[in-house]
């Protein structure tokens, strides 16, 4: 059978994961009657609460003969890694871009990518049907991209589709006609797409992406490069620099058939296939037949540029709402997720009781705390922090990133200043259409952690803000952080309204009544800059004497709620956000005043 390998590239909410949904129907992979989720490729719950793509995944369907394996990627930087090794994969990309929107910077990212290892792309032009779609600007728009992008002459040269994917249908004119669903997609992938490529040679595959199976064990994914492999066939593997890693069996090989992944035979080079029985083979190793001797040379990924502590959680409350709380279990689930993840990189503190933990941003640092939480992990972790460079002139380098905010003219002013007060640089403002401004700013990464709830709240939630690692630059010095100090508890138990109620002057809570609390547990922001100890345990003097004055209810202010990605931005320097599965606590690294006192005291005195 004749094979195309495509990637679906896209920006976050711009409708991929969508599309993939319709060309799975339309090309009959589903029985009539069968019942199949909105969204089938975001499997993930998590990528189902918050509406994006975090992994890469495959998925097959058969066109006139001909299988097309199709690779949904994610559309989010902070898990550009994913992108990265997923584009090694395929022979052409097809450009998802909203009729509004316009290309954006995770668009950008992954294009780039592809355009350099020689993809040709095939341009959607999505949601024509919207009341704010700009198609020719936005034709116009992704040619410039192409082009600044160093694109040769014949990636420039490409076809463009017009149509809604949410519809099912696409079509070489905006106005066109509609019945035909998503055919002439389907048959643009079989004319631009090249064959599925193929080396000569025994059999070797990059290995791309890595799971787990309860049954099976590990899994690696990858797209065969030359040769054929059948179950029980003796492999090796081999690191980048050409050392064996292992030699062992295939014990299954599987493809996509369709959402199942369904046992094969033989897996044949050009295709992307499963294999199962090797125990030690990973993400980038070449796994390949016991006569080859050189590795396939893998994509080069883009480095980590923020990094996070993650401590064994030692509160007065640690192990009562976890089942996972020691530093064996957080260390063996760290190093299993980096196995999987090449952009992720893992460091043992030297008192064994802390990790250092280092990725592309904290919404990936982020996605990987809740699902811990998820699976009863108990774990403290510390403020993020970028992850500095020499120079080569010995000056210290930090990451800038591209920043892109489409934001409403009536609050750009705002945004200017924020983004100026954060070190950011604006490289670039003009209307996006529907009164509203798309500005452009070079920021440092630093400067822009915790940011995103902040523009929310300025902007009364209508902005929408794109990041993307630009290059390490000189540091561009202090940044100005939290300016308020915080309510500390002065002791153990539960929270009482009474006291809590007395407090409200003090600054806002985030506890509710009730709550578990502990010695240098934060239970609220104060209104000053210092931190102020307070007591939330002290209830009501009651007396045998009746008054006449009828007691007050007591009638508290809602607490702020504060969320993993809000509770990371705001923490500082001294605290850290106890995460569990039940709840998130913010504290003080050191829980015990005057411990925490002698600490400040020999700070000062060093900064003297």
């Amino acid at each position: 059978m004749k094979l195309r390998n495509i990637a679906i590239i896209a920006h976050v909410d711009h409708g991929k994961t969508t599309l993939v949904d319709k060309l799975l129907q339309q090309s009959g992979t589903f029985r009539e009657n069968q019942r199949v989720e909105e969204r089938a490729m975001d499997s993930n719950d998590l990528e189902k609460e918050r509406g994006i793509t975090i992994l890469a995944k495959a998925t097959s369907v058969v066109w006139k003969d001909t299988r097309v394996n199709i690779v949904d990627t994610p559309g989010h930087a902070d898990f550009g890694g994913e992108v990265e090794r997923i584009l090694s994969m395929v022979d052409g990309v097809i450009v998802l871009v909203d009729a509004a929107e316009g290309p954006m910077p995770q668009t950008k990212f992954v294009v780039g990518k592809a355009l350099k290892i020689g993809l040709r792309p095939i341009v959607a032009i999505n949601k024509v049907d919207r009341p704010d779609a700009r198609i020719n600007e936005v034709v116009n728009e992704v040619f410039d991209l192409f082009a600044a992008l160093d694109a040769t002459d014949e990636q420039l040269d490409f076809p463009i589709l017009y149509g809604s994917g949410r519809s099912g249908w696409m079509n070489t004119a905006p106005d066109g006609d509609q019945s035909q669903g998503l055919a002439p997609l389907f048959d643009l992938v079989l004319e631009h797409v090249p064959q599925a490529r193929v080396d000569d040679g025994p059999f070797r595959m990059l290995g791309t992406l890595l799971e787990a199976n309860p049954f099976l064990g590990r899994i690696i994914t990858g797209r065969i490069a030359s040769g054929t492999v059948k179950p029980n066939q003796s492999i090796k593997v081999l690191d980048r620099t050409g050392k064996v890693v292992e030699t062992g069996r295939v014990s299954k090989i599987l493809a996509f058939r369709g959402l199942e992944r369904a046992p094969i035979d033989v897996g044949e080079a050009g295709d992307i296939v499963s294999i199962a029985g090797l125990l030690k083979g990973t993400v980038a190793d070449t796994f390949c037949d016991p006569a080859v001797a050189e590795p396939i040379q893998a994509q080069p990924i883009d480095p980590p540029t923020v990094t996070m502590s993650f401590i064994v959680n030692d509160s007065p409350l640690a192990g009562t709402e976890g089942d996972k709380v020691t530093s064996r279990m957080i260390r063996d689930r760290l190093f299993k997720e980096a196995e999987g993840n090449v952009t992720l990189k893992i460091e043992e503190a030297a008192d064994k009781d802390s990790f250092y933990v280092s990725g592309r941003g904290e919404l990936q640092l982020s996605i990987l705390i809740e699902t811990m939480r998820r699976e009863g992990f108990e774990i403290a972790v510390s403020r993020p922090r970028v992850v500095l460079e020499k120079g080569e002139n010995g000056e210290v380098l930090e990451p800038v990133e591209e920043v892109v905010i489409d934001v409403d003219e009536e609050y750009s002013g705002v945004v200017v200043q924020k983004m100026s007060e954060r070190k950011a640089d604006m490289i670039e403002m003009r209307p996006s259409g529907g009164n509203r401004l798309r500005l452009v700013f070079h920021a440092p990464t630093r400067g822009l952690i915790g940011y995103q709830g902040e523009l929310m709240t300025d902007t009364r939630g209508t902005a929408i803000m794109n990041r993307l690692f630009k290059a390490y630059e000189p540091y561009k010095g202090e940044i100005a952080g939290r300016r308020n100090g915080v309510l500390i508890s002065n002791d153990k138990g539960e929270a009482v309204a009474y006291a809590m109620w007395n407090l409200e002057d003090r600054g806002p809570m985030m506890i509710e009544p009730g709550a578990k609390v502990y010695q240098g547990m934060i239970v609220g922001e104060h209104n000053r800059e210092n931190d102020l100890e307070v007591n939330v345990l002290k209830g009501k003097k009651l007396t045998n004497i009746r008054t006449t004055s009828k007691d007050e209810a007591v009638r508290l202010t809602p607490p702020i709620r504060m969320t993993l990605e809000k509770s990371l931005a705001w923490i500082q320097d001294d605290e850290l956000m106890e995460v569990t599965p039940k709840s998130i606590r913010l504290r003080k690294a050191v829980l015990d005043p005057n411990d925490r006192k002698r600490a400040e005291r020999a700070k000062d005195s060093l900064s003297a």
